[in-house]
């Protein structure tokens, strides 16, 4: 009988051990973690220990500032290992984003080949330490090992700034949290028919006018980033190995810089006035060529998103146009679509001369754009199709499609401001997106790069509405990006979950609360002016 006891005990010691080996509290879900009895006290006051201090200072320096903020510890660094809890030593056996923890012996031991590997191992200790509560100046972390790699290389978050200008401060603070959740691609979308956001020397008219308005107020002061502001931003993002992607919106969606030359204007229609670039002129292409150029400097990825997309909302006028005629009469096009084909394949050209990626939306899977400079975002979830096209003609794809990875949807059922179709982007269904069946789909491996979650906002006019849409679903979009489908538990991802909304209170985010709903939905008041709690 006692024998039998023990027996059972053991077994369930083995199931216990077998489950805190499963999960971890950190978002996104490591690959694999192993615990270990006992735990390990950091003060307050530790010392900092690295074998490279000039490829891991960065990821160092994250971990320092995050937690003299969020915990008021000061961590220092120390070229004496033995006085050092922390160290983080080089590893080149690891691949590139992956890293290693180890907490034993007294010693939090990061390991990682890279900068990527560094920082996404100091975003794992962080939110090991900043979710316990701090007594007497310290915390305890326990004794475990962690080994882990992303899923997909590309986890993104697209800004629509062209509709909303939400501003530098906030931006910042966005890239914060994408470093917290491993988050890697910043997608900034910058121009669009409500408004030109990036300052271009060559043409100052561009921000002077074509930044003047907004989805809410058309009149509204002309609000862009300088080029000393998106300089500052991208160093920052840099710092958090996060790439800044610029997105230049043609040939449709160019209503803001028509109004400021209105020469390079291919017309639109009453709902969307001057939509497109006239794809006949030769001097378009010199205009946006040099555009491309200045932002090609500002931003080091060598990635530029150039749309393509719903050019079809203003290009009819492009029927009563003669030179535009003249241009399909002779190239044999034809329709307006083999016309946005060959505009795109123009500028793509402008693109590939800088050595940069070409990135577009999913209407130009078929354009004929090289496949090995060219990367396809899938966003339209009603067109499965044109993922497998792009995928057939042997692009490197992003799914990002409306749902569930459009934030700007509406994510509960009581929620009134925001698009609704087909259902709600919520939490769980963001967090539960089936990847697998696309796996199929690829002629190639690893084709598919990513996730990425896009914010249009159209619907967001103040940070309060961009809060309350971002925060908590960039934490699902992160273990969608991050972990392996086999790690993934939605109820313990609602676990940890709770703990980080203690977190988004402490950094001023206006939250949804999925739990308890104690944040009213900001909706806009019936003049379209401003927004407000929602009552109900």
């Amino acid at each position: 009988m006692k024998i039998k006891k023990v027996f059972l005990g053991c077994l369930m010691l083995s199931a216990c051990m077998l489950s805190k080996a499963q999960f971890v509290s950190v978002i996104p879900q490591p690959s694999t973690v192993i615990p270990y009895s006992d735990s390990l006290q950091l003060n307050a006051e530790e010392f900092i220990y690295t074998d490279n201090a000039l490829l891991f200072s960065n990821a160092i320096q994250y971990l320092q500032k995050s937690l003299l903020k969020k915990n008021n510890f000061t961590w220092l660094k120390s070229n004496d290992k033995k006085r050092a809890k922390i160290q983080v030593v080089f590893n080149k056996n690891l691949e590139e984003e992956a890293y290693t923890i180890t907490v034993k012996d007294g010693v939090l031991l990061i390991q990682a080949a890279n900068e990527k590997g560094a920082q996404y191992a100091a975003a794992t200790v962080l939110q090991l330490l900043v979710e316990k509560p701090t007594r007497f100046h310290w915390v305890k972390i326990p004794q475990l090992q962690i080994q882990d790699a992303p899923a997909y290389s590309w986890r993104g978050f697209m800004l629509d700034e062209a509709r909303h200008f939400m501003g530098k401060e906030k931006v910042k603070q966005l890239l914060d949290w994408m470093a917290f959740y491993k988050l890697n691609k910043f997608h900034w979308h910058l121009t669009d028919e409500e408004g030109w956001r990036l300052e271009i020397k060559n043409y100052p008219l561009l921000t002077l006018i074509g930044g003047i308005g907004n989805k809410t107020n058309p009149f509204a002061p002309a609000k862009y980033y300088t080029q000393e502001d998106i300089k500052e931003i991208v160093a920052y993002a840099a710092a958090l190995q996060i790439e800044v992607i610029p997105e230049i919106d043609m040939p449709g969606h160019a209503t803001a810089a028509n109004k400021a030359y209105p020469q390079f204007s291919g017309g639109g229609n009453e709902k969307h006035p001057n939509f497109t670039f006239h794809p006949a002129k030769e001097g378009t292409y010199r205009f946006l060529t040099n555009i491309i150029k200045e932002t090609s400097v500002l931003f080091p990825a060598q990635m530029i998103h150039l749309g393509g997309d719903e050019v079809s909302f203003g290009s009819d006028a492009w029927n009563a146009d003669t030179s535009i005629q003249a241009l399909k009469q002779k190239y044999q096009f034809k329709n307006n679509k083999e016309v946005e084909n060959y505009f795109m394949r123009r500028m793509a050209d402008s693109v590939f001369k800088l050595q940069s990626k070409l990135l577009v939306w999913d209407e130009m899977a078929d354009a004929g754009l090289p496949a090995d400079k060219t990367i396809q975002l899938w966003w339209r979830h009603d067109k499965p199709e044109q993922l497998k096209l792009a995928l057939k003609n042997g692009f490197a794809a992003i799914i990002c499609p409306r749902i569930p990875f459009y934030f700007d949807f509406v994510q509960h059922e009581t929620h009134t401001d925001g698009r609704r179709w087909n259902g709600l982007n919520s939490l769980d269904v963001l967090y539960n997106y089936d990847m697998a069946p696309f796996k199929n789909w690829q002629i190639q491996k690893n084709q598919i790069l990513g996730v990425q979650a896009n914010l249009w906002s159209e619907t967001i006019a103040n940070e309060q509405r961009f809060d309350f849409m971002t925060f908590p679903r960039i934490a699902a979009l992160a273990e969608v990006g991050w972990t392996a489908a086999n790690k993934k538990n939605f109820d313990h991802f609602k676990s940890q979950l709770k703990k980080h909304l203690v977190l988004y209170k402490a950094d001023g985010i206006y939250y949804f609360d999925p739990f308890d709903n104690i944040h009213p939905e900001p909706v806009r008041n019936k003049n379209n002016t401003k927004y407000i709690d929602n009552p109900n």
